[in-house]
């Protein structure tokens, strides 16, 4: 196994819980330097404690522009770079359109969209330099066909669909690559929220491994699996599936 030194670095939002947690140690058995970013980070820091040499801790509020400049800089001071960006931090307000106020839509794009461009300014011009560099984006299907109760959680979703694919087209020439990245509806603690039968939901843990074995691809869209991959194409072609429960694809935060 290559030395810590020269593993490539692995930045994750939204890593202390989920598929994001779940992504750092899949990475962590694979190699790689993984810092994970979180309002809360006690099992990163568990794992920090194991694995000094290869995890890092930031805490870091992604709607805080500050906060993402320095988790950002500090990375790049102590280990020298980011080669690899997930964009996974998300929230959601699991109501009816009309009981939801405009704040509670601006807080979730604050985290969900903008959360993830103030990652993409902060690290980009680092990648750029370095002439090489992944960015992923976990989206969802619900960006793609909507879902009921869901309306501002689809919106951000669509919203970074829509950025993600801009992105790509500006950075086609360069050696940077902007992906979105499609989880299955998975058994985390938002998702108990949404009272989807057991069986549609997947594993967390096996999610997670399955995103990290494809950390490094720079395909447009990355599914977790060929069901996935299979759910979203079904429920894009037929949206009223997602009303018989095809939105099993359709996944909430991360």
């Amino acid at each position: 196994m290559p030395s810590p030194e020269s593993r490539q670095v692995v930045l994750i939002t939204g890593a202390n819980e989920g598929i994001g947690y779940h992504m750092l140690t899949s990475l962590l058995e694979d190699g790689y330097r993984v810092a994970g970013v979180d309002i809360n980070g006690e099992h990163i820091q568990s794992l920090q404690e194991r694995y000094p040499e290869e995890v890092r801790f930031l805490e870091c509020d992604v709607t805080e522009d500050t906060d993402v400049e320095t988790a950002v800089e500090t990375i790049i001071d102590e280990w020298g770079q980011i080669d690899i960006l997930v964009n996974n931090a998300g929230i959601f307000n699991f109501a009816l359109f009309e009981d939801q106020t405009l704040g509670d839509m601006k807080r979730e794009f604050e985290v969900n969209y903008f959360g993830y461009v103030r990652l993409i300014q902060a690290v980009l011009p680092h990648m750029r330099e370095r002439n090489e560099g992944i960015i992923h984006n976990v989206s969802s299907g619900a960006g793609l066909v909507g879902h009921p109760k869901l309306s501002g959680y689809a919106a951000t979703k669509g919203a970074i669909e829509a950025f993600v694919r801009s992105l790509r087209l500006e950075l086609q020439h360069e050696n940077v690559s902007c992906t979105l990245m499609h989880p299955p509806l998975t058994s985390t603690q938002s998702a108990a929220e949404l009272d989807y039968p057991a069986s549609y939901l997947s594993d967390p843990s096996d999610v997670g491994r399955k995103l990290a074995g494809k950390i490094e691809s720079t395909k447009t869209v990355i599914t977790a699996d060929w069901q996935t991959k299979a759910g979203l194409y079904l429920s894009q072609r037929f949206p009223y599936m997602v009303k018989k429960g095809t939105g099993r694809f359709v996944s909430p935060p991360e």
